[in-house]
């Protein structure tokens, strides 16, 4: 019998080699497993009390099955559709079999990234697959959709967690259902699988039993080096936050500085990521004496801290610090995602409070920038799945067990929003294909989450999440002081994202009619990131922009004019006006407060996870 002889393309793998590769991992393997059994049994006191479903899916879906099953001809019909549609799909896969062109029954969205390969399109088999695929998902998730009787919350979640199980079984996820995964594989003689299960033990350990999937080089960046470079001292500090000044880079400056409160759920330097796409480093080079807000990494030690300890912490002690930095009294003033909604907070609580109640007088705002803002929450988008009694009871628990939320959980939340870009495309490449991420500044920033404090987090998600309270006139007191949106005069400019998944901009449009004061409303393309980081040099996407704030966001939008390229001049322009005329620019260190370190300080350094 002749030989049989291997494909050129096909590489056998060296057994010596492998069996080292798996002999290491075996080890490494059970280190892991011997790791995690401690813990679990260090933490099962506290774990014993924990709900068995502590995001309250099984409830869901128990109601959402019930519901279903009382119509069961609509159920009958919903079959029937999807087995014509397979009937099509058997006919035309057949038809391409026997070499004639066929019109695919159901295509992926352009979008949709997973079906990039061509093999999707040029192999019979894999765009078989595809297909029924394509088919099932979106007889799934159109069945459980169309179920009528269930609560909007209850409905929300259902179809929320059936994409991410839709999702989860694409074939483009497996092995032997991926072409380009295949043909690495018989390329590489399976090191790429060995290398990808490498990778997995590497984001176990380093996420310490948890998964904590590798979105980037973690080694091509160094914060202060290649990463938040703009040029600037810490000239304040205290628990909660250091607060930078950055060098200007013009001789003339706005008279009044320009104070940034970014989110504590994320770093700040998502503003100043590197030069060319730097918030910072532009709105500094348009003269304007820059201060930014660096919050702390906080641990066991602050979880006391309250929403109330982070708005006199925050911007009521960047206020004053500014004022002996620049002998200045009168800012202006940006809060971005939560930032904003603590702005929001502060400046309801200036606009009522009386002087006996502490933080500056409300007239040293001269005028205040949103950035993706949420203020009504009655329609939170998808984040509001993970907001309900049951959930909030669980996070609590563990946040009683620690002080703190860890930033792991936080940020899993948000992958699971985009779960097929921030979460299997990585299983895909680094486990499968067994590549090494690539380096990419925002989804670094993007791994560099940071914790919560277990008070603030808690008010946070029940009195505004939950409740829903801040929009209620008196719903939300502060120090005592009841709030309402409706008292703030001062002048607003509020700019939101068009596909934004965190903070929907239909949702933080409400603003529009909740202040007294002139708003100036810009809708950008793009999401809650990119939308925002969106330079001029950069010439990409668009924004809106109206005259009227009707009540509806969609009549708005009606009637909004498209600018092409970056919101950002348009920002600049309208700030300008608030500026206060032109003063000597002021140098970090020349006024009364001395600087303590370079930026982009020491808080900003510390990783919740390793």
């Amino acid at each position: 019998m002749a030989d049989e002889k291997q494909p050129a393309d096909v590489k056998l793998p060296d057994p010596v080699e492998l069996s080292r590769a798996m002999a290491g991992i075996a080890e490494r393997s059970q280190k892991l497993v011997s790791d995690f059994l401690e813990r679990q049994s260090r933490e099962s006191n506290g774990l014993a009390s924990q709900p068995l479903d502590p995001l309250n899916i099984g409830g869901a879906f128990f109601d959402m099955t019930a519901r279903m099953m009382t119509d069961p001809a609509k159920l009958m019909q919903a079959q029937l559709g999807f087995w014509q549609d397979y009937m099509k799909l058997w006919q035309t896969a057949t038809q391409r079999m026997m070499g004639q062109d066929a019109e695919a029954v159901i295509e992926p969205d352009r979008a949709d990234r997973r079906f990039r390969d061509p093999l999707w399109e040029e192999s019979q088999l894999f765009d078989f697959i595809k297909q029924s695929y394509l088919l099932s998902a979106r007889w799934i998730q159109s069945t459980v959709s169309e179920v009528d009787g269930l609560d909007d919350k209850t409905s929300k979640k259902v179809d929320f967690y059936t994409r991410q199980f839709v999702d989860a079984m694409a074939p483009s996820n497996f092995v032997m259902t991926n072409p380009e995964v295949l043909k690495a594989t018989m390329e590489s003689g399976g090191e790429n699988l060995v290398k990808g299960l490498q990778n997995l033990l590497d984001d176990l350990e380093r996420g310490k039993g948890n998964l904590s999937i590798k979105m980037t080089d973690l080694e091509a960046f160094k914060i202060g080096d290649n990463i938040a470079v703009t040029e600037g001292k810490v000239v304040y500090q205290n628990d909660l936050m250091q607060l930078i000044q950055y060098s200007p880079k013009t001789e003339q400056a706005h008279r009044r500085p320009l104070l940034i409160i970014p989110p504590w759920i994320n770093k700040f330097y998502i503003l100043d990521l590197r030069e060319k796409n730097s918030f910072v480093k532009w709105a500094v080079a348009q003269g304007h004496t820059v201060f930014i807000v660096s919050w702390v990494n906080p641990d066991e030690g602050l979880a006391r801290k309250s929403f109330e300890d982070y708005m006199l912490e925050g911007p009521f002690a960047g206020m004053d610090a500014i004022e002996k930095a620049t002998g200045e009294s009168e800012i202006n003033i940006i809060g971005y995602c939560l930032g904003g909604t603590l702005l929001a907070s502060a400046l309801a609580y200036l606009s009522a409070k009386p002087k006996s109640k502490p933080g500056p007088d409300l007239s040293r705002i001269k005028s205040a920038t949103f950035f993706t803002t949420m203020t009504d929450f009655e329609e939170a988008g998808e984040l509001g799945v993970f907001i309900d009694e049951e959930q909030l009871a669980a996070l609590e628990q563990q946040m009683s067990q620690k002080g703190y939320l860890e930033g792991s959980s936080m940020a899993t939340s948000f992958n699971m929003l985009r779960a097929n870009d921030l979460i299997w495309s990585f299983v895909v490449n680094n486990y499968l294909l067994g590549k090494d991420p690539f380096p990419f500044d925002l989804l670094y920033w993007n791994s560099d989450s940071t914790r919560m404090p277990a008070a603030m987090h808690s008010f946070y998600l029940r009195r505004m999440y939950q409740e829903n309270r801040l929009v209620k006139p008196g719903g939300i007191e502060l120090l005592g002081v009841p709030l309402d949106l409706t008292k703030i005069k001062t002048p607003v400019f509020m700019l939101s994202t068009r596909e934004d998944h965190i903070a929907p901009w239909a949702s933080t449009y409400a603003l529009t009619q909740q202040v007294s004061g002139p708003i100036k409303f810009v809708l950008a393309a793009s999401g809650h990131i990119a939308g925002v980081v969106n330079p001029p040099a950069g010439n990409k996407y668009s924004y809106w922009t109206n005259s009227r704030n009707p009540k509806d966001p969609d009549a708005w939008l009606e009637k909004a004019s498209e600018h092409a390229g970056s919101w950002w001049p348009e920002w600049d322009k309208w700030v300008g006006r608030h500026g206060g005329g032109k003063v000597p620019a002021r140098v970090p260190g020349e006024g009364k407060l001395k600087v303590i370190e370079d930026a982009p300080g020491s808080y900003v350094q510390v990783r919740a996870v390793a």
